[in-house]
Parts: C-alpha cells; structure tokens; sequence
C-alpha cells in the first residue's frame, strides 16, 4: 500500500495533492499548520474523486503524527519568492521551518523517501537531509526537472512542434545559475544544436534561467505552481513505481562534478530507495564554470545556516 504525505497545502502542495490522487494511490496526507485549511481542501478533493473516478483516501491534518507510515514525504511548506526577492532571500526564514518539518519527519516517518520543493532549493535540501538525519541519497530535491520542462516549453513554442518530442537537460543550482545543457537537449532525437542557431539557443537558455522570475512578475503575488506540481508528480511516480527514472534531481554530491558535501541538481537513477545512481555528462568549460560558480553560491548559503 503506498501512502504520500504532502507538508504545506498552499498552492504547490495542494495542485500535487490533486495530481496525485488522480494517480490512485492508496493514501494521501496533506498536513499544514493553519487550522481547517488542509481538512477543506482534501474536502474538496474527496468529492472531486466522485466526479474524476478516482477512490484514494485524502486526509488533511495539522498533526504530523497522521504521516506515520509514509512511504513518501514531499515538503512544499515555507514562504514563497516574493518579486525582487532571490532565492537566497529566503534561506534563513525557510530553514527554520523545514528544519521543524524535518524532525517531525523523523520522528513519525521514520522509513520514508523525502522530496522537498521549498526555496531556495538545494539549500534547504541541505537542511532536510541535516536535520532528519536520513542517508542522503533519501533526501532529494525537485528542481531539474521543472527547469527542463520551462526549457523543452520554450524550444517547442520557438519550433512549433509538440512538447511530447522534446527532450531537455538542465543541471546546476535551482535558480539564476542554473544551467541548461541543448547538447543534451533533443527533439525526437534530435540534438538542439542541429535544429536551431547558437543564438536562438541563448536567447531560450536566458528565458529559461529566468522562468521563475517571469511568473512571478507576472502574477505580481505568489508564484508558479502548475509546473512545479508536475514535475513534483513525476518525481514522485519514479519513487512510488520503482521505475529507475533518470531525471535530474538535486542530489547530494561526493565527489561527482568536483563537488562534495552538497546538494546539486544533476541527472539521476530514482526509484523506491530514492536517488540510485548519480550520472556524470562531459560538459563544456564554458558549463562548467557556471557550475563551479552555481556550487560557489550554494555553499555561501550553507555557510550562513551555521549548520
């Protein structure tokens, strides 16, 4: 029986929630610490599955003792980028709340896979992983595959072709150093290289760096969260089917990409046991410097925690 705990039911939490019970799994727990909020909304999302044919049991808490059992703890919670705000702006606000997440993870599902979505991303991976104290390949972040999902939206709008046949690759940071990889980007096969000039290929890398930055511009409150909850899902369906996906994921590094003792968005093997396999692409200089800079930002913030 598989069983999904999801902490935090705003926006990003509530959309994986949704996705996810249209999956069937057993069990669903949406937790969150405003009273009535979490309950409403798997209210809501019960009576949903009458009209969508769907039949998983979604429960919302305010009591992290109802993910007891969890095979799977995604964590969602934490305050979203605000516009002019960085990712790094949040470090010290969001650690504190996914440090108390995380122990209560430990404490209740001790045997659980742990996925966090909360900004700024590898940084508070770091302090997920610290702070339950799992082996880090349990620990992971969603990041990668968001940013290649913006990436492949952007090539196929630029060729006018379906999404479906796009492929994209982004390693690095979640955030403004992140680092799209079009020789590792292919179109039904394809490589981008081959289908678009160099400098399309700029102009869709800068576009897709500053993704995130865009939405929120956009929606002047708040920020995104379909895309977020999709890749979050299938994520999730690589951990809850054992199905040995490689998608990129923010995994903790020893020694792959000259990196150690942090996490990093990279491609890798996830399946129940969580990231399986680390997987190292030759990259150009030119990539591995944004790299070398990328891993440099994130241990400032790491440094900042004290931890």
């Amino acid at each position: 029986m598989a069983k999904i705990s999801v902490i935090g039911a705003g926006n990003v939490g509530a959309t994986t929630v949704q996705r996810l019970a249209e999956l069937e799994p057993d069990e669903i727990v949406m937790t969150d610490i405003v009273e009535g909020l979490p309950q409403g909304k798997a209210l809501d999302l019960m009576q949903a599955g009458a009209i969508n044919g769907y039949d998983t049991q979604v429960t919302g808490t305010n009591d992290y003792a109802d993910i007891a059992g969890s095979n799977l703890v995604i964590i969602t919670a934490g305050i979203a980028r605000k516009p002019g705000m960085s990712r790094e702006d949040l470090i010290k606000t969001n650690s504190k709340i996914i440090g108390d997440v995380a122990s209560n993870i430990a404490k209740y599902a001790p045997d659980s896979i742990v996925m966090n979505v909360t900004n700024p991303l590898d940084i508070i991976t770091y302090v997920a992983m610290k702070a339950t104290g799992f082996e880090p390949k349990k620990v992971f972040g969603m990041s990668g595959v968001l940013d290649a999902g913006r990436f492949a939206s952007f090539i196929a709008e630029e060729l006018n072709c379906s999404k479906k046949d796009v492929e994209a690759m982004v390693i690095g940071g979640h955030g403004d150093l992140m680092v799209p990889l079009p020789q590792y980007t292919t179109v039904s096969g394809v490589p981008l290289p081959e289908l678009i000039p160099d400098e399309t290929i700029v102009r869709l890398v800068e576009r897709t760096v500053n993704g995130g930055a865009e939405i929120i511009e956009l929606l002047k409150q708040g920020s995104a969260f379909y895309a977020p909850s999709a890749a979050i899902v299938r994520m999730a369906e690589a951990v809850l089917k054992d199905s040995k996906r490689i998608l990129p994921a923010s995994a903790y590094l020893e020694g792959q990409y000259g990196q150690e003792g942090i996490y990093f968005g990279v491609p890798v093997k996830l399946g129940a046991k969580g990231i399986e396999k680390i997987l190292e692409l030759k990259l150009e200089e030119s990539q591995c410097e944004i790299l070398r800079k990328s891993s440099e930002t994130i241990r400032r913030g790491i440094s900042q925690l004290k931890i």
